[in-house]
C-alpha cells in the first residue's frame, strides 16, 4: 500500500510539474555530476583516486525513484546518467582534462594480471580449501589493496546486474568512454599484462594436466613433453612473443585449447568407469574455467582495442568478469555446483546396475516376494532380540545393543537371500537418472513414469512379503516365549505404550518420514562405498595380491575380488542402516529432539508383540486399529519419502530445471492417484522384460549372476 501511494504521489508531481519539473531534475543531476567530477585530483594517492572512481561508479549505478529525463520512455537511468556525465565533460574541457588525467594515471599504475588470471576462477588447489577461503572472505572485511586492479574492479561493480548494464551500452558510448579512460600507452601495458595472465593460466593448467591423477586416466606412457597441456604452454609462449598478429600461431593455440578441453571430457569418461573423486571433479572444472578464460583473453589480445570491435571484446570480457566475480564469491554456488557434478557422475557410474531391482512382470514380482518372506521371518527375530537387549539398559547402551541386533539380523537376511522392506538399493537413483535423457518429450516422460512404477512395485513386493511372514512369525515367537517363561514379551504398561506410539493420530507419520530419509541415506552410503571401491581399484588390488594369489590361486583370487566388489555396497548399506536405526534416536535425544524411527516391518512386529502381550481383548480396542492404520502409513511414507529423495537426487544430478522437476513430481503423483494398482502389483499386459531399453554396461563391470533381489547390494 505504501509503494502504491508513493507511485501515485510521483505521478501527481510529474503531472503538476510538467516540463519545469523535468528541467529541475536535470539541473539537480548536473550539479551532482559537477560536484563529483571536480573532486578528481591526479596528484592524490592511489587509494584516494580509487575511492573517487568508486564514488563515481556508485552515482552512475544509483536508480532514483523519479527517473531521468527520457527514462520514463523505457530508458535505463544508469545509461542516462553516463551520457549526462560524458556530455557535461565535453562541455567543460578543463574538468575533462583533469578527470582524464586522473583516470589514466590510476589505470596506468594498477597491476592487472590478477584481474585477468584470477577473477572469478577458483584459486585454491582443493575443494575444501577453496570453500574455506570463500567463507573467510564472506565473513571478514577485505584489507586495502595497493595498486590492485582486481580489488578496484570488484569495488566498481559490486552488483551482478552491472554486467547486463555494461552489455547494454552502445559502441558510440563505449568509444567515448574508452577515449576518456585509455590511451595507446595504457593499451600496450594491458596487453603485456594479458600476456602475463596467459602465462600464469598455462602454468596452472600444466601443473594439473601432467599430475599423476590426470596422467593415469589419460595415457601414463605418453611423455610429458608430448601431452597437449605442455604443447599449449609452448604455443602460448610463441603467440605472446610474436610482435605482429600471426594467424598460424592463433589457430594453433585455439586448436590446443580445444584438445585440452577434450582431455577433460576423457577424464569424465574415466570417472564413469573407475569411480568419482570430488577433488578430481573440482580440478577438472577448474581447468575448464581456465581454458575458457584463455580463449577469451586470446580473442581480446588479437582485437584492436581502440576500434569498435576491440571495444566490444573488452565489453564482453568485463561482463564475464563481473558475473564470474560474483559467482566465485558465492559459497552456495560452489557447494551446489561441485556436489551436483559429483551426484551426476555417481548416478552415471551406477546406472548399469539398476536393472535387477525392477519388477516388470509377475515372475519378477514373485521372486522379490519370496525373498521378502524370508526377510520377514528374520525381522521377527530382530524385534524379539531388540526387546531382550533393551530391557533395563541405559539409553546409550540400548542404542548400541539395538545397532548390534540390527546388524546381525540384516546380515542374516542377506546370507539367506532375503529382502528387507523399504530399503532401497544403491542403484535406485542411478536407475531413475538413466531415464532422464529426454524428459522434454512425452515418450521420455512416459518412460520415467514406467521406470518409477517398476521401482515402486519392487518396494511394494518387499513390504507385502515382509508383513506376510513377519506378523505370524512374531505371533508364534510371542506365544513360544509365553509358554517357556510364563510372561508376555512386553509388560502390559509397555505394550499399551507401544500401541499408542504407533497410532496414526500421533507422531507416527513424522517418524515414518524421517525413517524414509534414513533409508535413502543408507542407499547413498552404499553408493559411495561402491564408488570408493572402484576409485581405489580395490578389485584389481585383491585379484593380484601376492599372498591371496599364493594361498588361493589366480582364478580363485579373481573370483573373490569379484564377489567382494559385488557385496561391498550391500555391506556398507547394512552397517549404515543398522547404525542409523539403532543410534539415530539416541543422538537425536542427546540434542533434545526426541525423534524416533518407524520401519514398517519392525513396527508391525512391535504391534503384534504388544497385542499378544495385552491379550485378545486388545484386538477390539480403538488403539489397536489406529496402530494398524499407522502401520499402513509407515509403509507408505517409508517407501514414498525414500523414493522421493532418490528421484530428487536423480533430477539434481541431471541438472533438470525447476519447472521440469515440478512437472516430473506432479506426473508421478497423478499417475499414482489414477492407478495405484500399477505401482503395487504387476499388470496382466506386462509379460515381457523388454519394455525398456537396457542401459549400456559399464566397461569392466561384472554382471551379477544372482537372481533379482539377491545381490549383496540390494537387500
Amino acid at each position: 500500500m505504501k509503494i502504491l501511494f508513493l507511485r501515485m504521489w510521483v505521478m501527481c508531481r510529474r503531472l503538476c510539474g510538467g516540463p519545469q519539473h523535468r528541467r529541475d531534475r536535470h539541473m539537480q543531476y548536473e550539479r551532482q555530476a559537477e560536484s563529483l567530477l571536480r573532486q578528481a585530483n591526479p596528484f592524490a594517492s592511489w587509494n584516494e583516486r580509487a575511492d573517487w572512481m568508486i564514488d563515481v561508479a556508485a552515482w552512475l549505478r544509483h536508480v532514483p525513484r523519479i527517473g531521468m529525463p527520457g527514462a520514463a520512455a523505457g530508458g535505463d537511468p544508469r545509461r542516462e546518467r553516463l551520457l549526462l556525465l560524458l556530455d557535461w565533460l565535453d562541455a567543460h574541457r578543463d574538468v575533462r582534462r583533469l578527470v582524464q588525467t586522473t583516470l589514466q594515471k590510476t589505470l596506468r599504475e594498477a597491476a592487472g594480471p590478477e584481474l585477468f588470471s584470477a577473477t572469478g576462477l577458483p584459486r585454491e588447489p582443493a575443494f575444501f580449501s577453496e570453500l574455506g577461503e570463500r567463507i573467510v572472505k564472506f565473513i571478514l572485511p577485505r584489507p586495502p589493496a595497493q595498486h590492485d586492479l582486481s580489488a578496484l574492479f570488484a569495488a566498481l561493480f559490486p552488483d551482478p546486474a552491472d554486467a547486463d548494464w555494461l552489455l547494454g551500452l552502445g559502441h558510440v558510448t563505449l568509444g567515448r568512454l574508452a577515449r576518456l579512460c585509455t590511451d595507446e600507452g595504457i593499451v600496450h601495458a594491458y596487453i603485456k599484462q594479458i600476456d602475463e595472465a596467459l602465462t600464469y593460466l598455462a602454468a596452472m593448467i600444466v601443473a594439473v594436466g601432467v599430475s599423476p591423477a590426470f596422467r593415469q586416466r589419460l595415457d601414463a606412457r605418453l611423455p610429458l613433453q608430448a601431452t597437449p597441456f605442455m604443447a599449449l604452454r609452448r604455443e602460448l609462449e610463441k603467440f605472446c612473443l610474436a610482435r605482429q598478429h600471426d594467424p598460424a600461431a592463433l589457430r594453433s593455440v585455439k586448436m590446443l585449447v580445444a584438445v585440452c578441453q577434450a582431455q577433460t571430457d576423457r577424464i569424465y569418461a574415466d570417472l564413469d568407469e573407475h569411480g568419482v573423486s570430488i577433488g578430481l571433479v573440482y580440478h577438472v572444472e577448474r581447468m575448464r574455467a581456465q581454458l575458457v578464460r584463455i580463449g577469451r583473453l586470446i580473442d581480446l589480445r588479437t582485437a584492436t582495442l581502440l576500434t569498435p570491435q576491440g571495444a566490444g571484446q573488452v565489453q564482453a570480457l568485463l561482463a564475464d568478469l563481473i558475473r564470474a566475480q560474483h559467482a566465485k564469491g558465492s559459497v552456495p554456488a560452489l557447494v551446489q555446483r561441485s556436489f551436483s557434478l559429483l551426484a551426476r557422475k555417481m548416478v552415471e557410474r551406477n546406472a548399469s546396475q539398476g536393472e535387477p531391482y525392477l519388477v516388470r512382470n509377475r515372475a519378477e514380482y514373485r521372486t522379490v516376494l519370496k525373498a521378502a518372506c524370508t526377510g520377514g521371518i528374520v525381522a521377527a527375530f530382530c524385534v524379539l532380540g531388540q526387546f531382550a537387549v533393551a530391557a533395563g539398559e541405559a539409553r546409550f547402551s540400548a542404542g548400541l545393543s539395538a545397532t548390534l541386533v540390527y546388524t546381525l539380523s540384516f546380515l542374516l537376511i542377506v546370507a539367506l537371500g532375503g529382502v528387507l522392506a523399504a530399503r532401497q538399493p544403491a542403484v535406485t537413483a542411478p536407475a531413475l537418472a538413466a531415464r532422464m535423457g529426454d524428459l522434454e518429450s512425452r515418450e521420455g516422460l512416459r518412460g520415467l513414469l514406467r521406470e518409477s512404477a517398476w521401482l515402486l512395485r519392487a518396494q511394494a513386493a518387499s513390504v507385502f512379503g515382509n508383513l506376510f511372514t513377519a506378523i505370524p512369525a512374531m505371533a508364534v515367537l510371542a506365544g513360544a516365549m509365553f509358554l517357556l517363561t510364563g510372561a508376555p514379551v512386553q509388560a502390559p504398561g509397555a505394550a499399551q505404550a507401544s500401541l499408542e506410539s504407533l497410532s496414526l493420530f500421533g507422531m507416527t507419520p513424522l517418524y515414518a518420514a524421517l525413517t524414509g530419509v534414513l533409508l535413502w541415506l543408507s542407499s547413498m552410503v552404499a553408493s559411495f562405498a561402491d564408488n570408493w571401491f572402484a576409485l581405489r581399484q580395490m578389485r584389481a588390488a585383491l585379484a593380484h595380491h601376492r599372498r591371496l594369489v599364493h594361498a588361493l590361486g589366480a582364478a580363485r583370487a579373481e573370483r573373490l575380488a569379484r564377489r567382494v566388489e559385488r557385496h561391498v555396497p550391500g555391506l556398507a548399506g547394512i552397517l549404515t542402516l543398522a547404525l542409523l536405526l539403532g543410534m539415530g534416536p539416541v543422538v537425536m535425544q542427546f540434542f533434545g529432539l526426541g525423534l524416533e524411527v518407524r520401519h514398517v516391518t519392525l513396527s508391525a512386529g512391535t504391534l503384534v508383540a504388544a497385542a499378544t502381550s495385552l491379550g485378545w481383548s486388545s484386538l477390539a480396542s480403538s488403539e489397536f486399529w489406529l496402530a494398524m492404520l499407522g502401520i499402513a502409513a509407515i509403509g507408505f511414507l517409508n517407501v514414498g519419502v525414500a523414493f522421493g529423495c532418490a528421484l530428487a537426487l536423480a533430477l539434481r544430478a541431471r541438472e533438470v530445471p525447476d519447472r521440469m522437476r515440478r512437472l516430473v513430481f506432479g506426473a508421478v503423483l497423478r499417475r499414482f492417484a489414477r492407478s495405484p494398482r500399477a505401482f503395487l502389483f504387476p499388470q496382466g499386459r506386462e509379460t515381457g522384460v523388454t519394455a525398456a531399453p537396457k542401459p549400456s554396461v559399464t566397461p569392466g563391470a561384472v554382471p551379477s549372476d544372482e537372481p533379482h533381489g539377491r545381490s549383496g547390494s540390494g537387500f
